[in-house]
């Protein structure tokens, strides 16, 4: 592929996401969703790497770039399927944040997927919005671990019903939560059929060529910029003031350390504080999405936001600290 193929084909597959996420909004009850646009649409290859997203919220999207090829390799993927969940210690973010994960099968060869993320109004914790003071991952709302809600393009119906007794005993908000679940579906299948229609003009063989030059493009300019900032070590000392549950005098320590070494970069979080009783405590993947997002802004604006442009950026923080809390932690 030359320089204006892979133009081109870069803006196919991003009108995708961005298809979806017009399907997502639309078709959404909450006003999380319609009005605060608080959702994401990407594509992922066969093995999960991020292979293009909407301009929707970096958190969500950076967090699946990281965690996606964990989880689709879990699960025994059909044609029909989609897969659910909220799971921070599974590549969520918080519980409010449900993802719908969906594959691309072609030809009966799996493709690839769409997903989507959206942050739904009540997610069944003890106070409105779900965002409470908690001390503990249960305290925050029901915990949606990996599971089809899909099978085979049949709606698992008992499941779904379980879950909304979950979110819900008196049924008073089951419409609008069925609402949104509903548009996080049909923004995956639109997703599916768009992608399939576009497979299917070029051929498989020349869609998959396009990914993989599309990520060789994303790392030969990730590492172009990467070798604008000098050699060295760079590092930084910052505090959170509290964890709005106990008292820390001398606040909460966030030690950041960025090795520049040629074209490749290691984040460094060694000697942060330990992860804390209250709410604000990341795992890993949003941590990676916060990393990713401040490099992809040191890069060109047509820089696309694809696997292979985070290939050279490498992140490290110790077990059971803030910014790689261990489950149960609580990090609404």
């Amino acid at each position: 592929m030359n320089g204006i193929e892979i133009s081109v084909f870069v803006n196919r597959i991003e009108a995708v996401c961005d298809e979806m996420g017009v399907v997502l909004r639309r078709c959404s009850f909450s006003s999380n969703i319609k009005d605060r646009l608080d959702f994401s649409c990407a594509i992922f290859d066969q093995f999960g790497g991020l292979v293009a997203q909407a301009a929707h919220i970096p958190v969500h999207l950076g967090s699946m770039a990281y965690a996606m090829e964990h989880i689709v390799a879990t699960v025994q993927w059909q044609e029909g399927d989609m897969l659910i969940l909220n799971d921070p210690y599974s590549g969520g973010t918080h519980l409010p944040d449900i993802t719908v994960i969906a594959p691309i099968f072609y030809q009966g060869q799996l493709t690839g997927f769409v997903a989507n993320r959206a942050h739904h109004a009540n997610i069944g914790a003890t106070t409105p919005g779900s965002m409470p003071l908690s001390t503990r991952l249960e305290e925050e709302g029901v915990l949606i671990e990996p599971q089809l809600i899909v099978k085979k393009g049949q709606l698992d119906r008992q499941y779904l019903q379980q879950l909304l007794r979950q979110l819900s005993a008196d049924g008073s908000l089951w419409h609008h939560v069925m609402g949104d679940f509903s548009a996080q579906l049909s923004a995956n299948q639109v997703g599916v059929d768009r992608a399939l229609a576009l497979v299917n003009s070029m051929g498989l063989e020349r869609f998959l060529q396009g990914i993989e030059y599309l990520n060789q493009y994303g790392e030969r300019i990730a590492r172009h910029s990467l070798r604008a900032i000098a050699d060295g070590e760079y590092c930084f000392q910052d505090y959170m003031d509290g964890d709005g549950v106990s008292d820390f005098d001398d606040g909460i320590a966030i030690n950041a350390k960025v090795v520049i070494r040629g074209s490749q970069a290691l984040v460094d979080f060694a000697g942060t504080h330990g992860q804390v009783t209250g709410n604000i405590n990341c795992p890993l993947s949003v941590t990676a999405a916060a990393v990713f997002y401040v490099f992809r802004c040191l890069m060109p604006a047509n820089t696309p936001a694809c696997a292979g442009t985070f290939r050279c950026i490498n992140i490290k923080a110790p077990e059971g600290c803030l910014l790689n809390a261990r489950h149960p932690a609580a990090v609404a």
